[in-house]
């Protein structure tokens, strides 16, 4: 289990959120929680994700393409 961080400042995301942020459907949000790639958490039924999260995921997965 991960160590619990603080919320001040930072916003927490519905998975609809976050898919129209990375422009993709919920179902890959979804598998990138269960498959702990993004950092989730639950509440009820439901996923909230925390806007850092999200940014260090896309800032991890980016490339850098350089010039020709």
């Amino acid at each position: 289990m991960t160590r619990a961080r603080g919320f001040v400042g930072d916003r927490l995301l519905t998975v609809g959120e976050v898919a129209a942020t990375m422009r993709v459907s919920n179902m890959t949000v979804y598998r990138l929680i269960k498959t702990g790639q993004l950092a989730a958490l639950r509440v009820g039924k439901n996923y909230r994700i925390r806007e850092s999260d999200v940014n260090r995921y896309l800032t991890d997965q980016s490339v850098r393409v350089e010039g020709q």
